[in-house]
């Protein structure tokens, strides 16, 4: 059984870098969030979702970040990342 655990070492899968680009989230963001998620969620096959809350300089919001990672791999890939401002459905 795989323990998660905060992520020094991972890989971008090219989905993952297209979504984050297109959903503005930084690279130093993510990094940052895989280091020191708030919470880690077990979801299924493997995979893992890292997320962390975040206030955004622009708009002030804050915002829930989700990354989908898969453990299984080596190093872990980031299957994908994506934002949400609905916290209360998936924060733990």
């Amino acid at each position: 059984m795989l323990k998660p655990k905060p992520l020094e070492e991972y890989r971008i899968k090219p989905h993952a870098l297209f979504q984050l680009r297109r959903r503005q989230i930084s690279e130093v963001a993510l990094r940052h969030l895989l280091q020191s998620p708030d919470q880690i969620i077990e979801d299924r096959n493997g995979r893992y979702i890292y997320q962390s809350k975040m206030r955004f300089k622009d708009s002030g919001k804050e915002y829930l970040i989700r990354v989908v990672m898969d453990l299984t791999s080596d190093p872990a890939e980031v299957v994908t990342a994506y934002q949400t401002s609905n916290i209360k459905k998936y924060w733990r």
